[in-house]
């Protein structure tokens, strides 16, 4: 895929990572429940590379604190390192994870870009963002507990959406017809 290409994509990912959880906060606590964010920098990093994905991580919540006030400034800094994890560990699991099945591949580099986030943004909770103050418990419950419902959302259209991107010829199949 060419850089043009992937640029493109974690553009319209961040602009589709501002966007979507427009649309979910209209419902109160809606973000930390569905995760809409998530949703585009996960794609994008299956899609367009661990680069791309960090990017994008990056981007839309940065870009959508700006323009919109979400996600909030106090929790701005733990979420975007968080973003930026999954979009960094998607990609780059995504390159490297070849198990013959794309759906196979793709939930793999999902759900271990879903561990590796929630990881990090909970040991960045505990010694730097909220140092003293984070414990397990609360860790399990903003990261498991709260979020199931996105979690089984993005389990449910991450990987459906990343194929059918694949079948419209939208990106580079991961297993090329020879």
């Amino acid at each position: 895929m060419s850089q043009v290409k992937r640029i493109v994509i974690a553009a319209v990912c961040a602009a589709i990572g501002i966007v979507l959880p427009m649309a979910f906060h209209s419902i109160p606590n809606a973000g930390s429940v569905w995760l809409p964010m998530h949703i585009p920098v996960m794609i994008c990093g299956l899609v367009a590379g661990p680069a791309a994905g960090a990017a994008t991580g990056l981007l839309a919540p940065v870009l959508s604190s700006l323009l919109t006030g979400m996600p909030a400034a106090a929790i701005l800094p733990s979420m975007a390192c968080e973003l930026v994890v999954y979009g960094l560990a998607s990609g780059a699991l995504s390159e490297h994870v070849r198990t013959g099945s794309v759906s196979r591949d793709l939930y793999v580099s999902l759900v271990g870009a879903m561990l590796a986030g929630r990881v990090v943004r909970g040991v960045l909770d505990a010694l730097v963002f909220s140092a003293g103050s984070y414990s397990l418990e609360a860790w399990v419950t903003a990261s498991f507990v709260t979020g199931i419902t996105g979690i089984v959302l993005q389990l449910a259209v991450v990987v459906p959406i990343v194929v059918s991107l694949e079948r419209a010829g939208l990106v580079p199949p991961r297993y090329p017809e020879e």
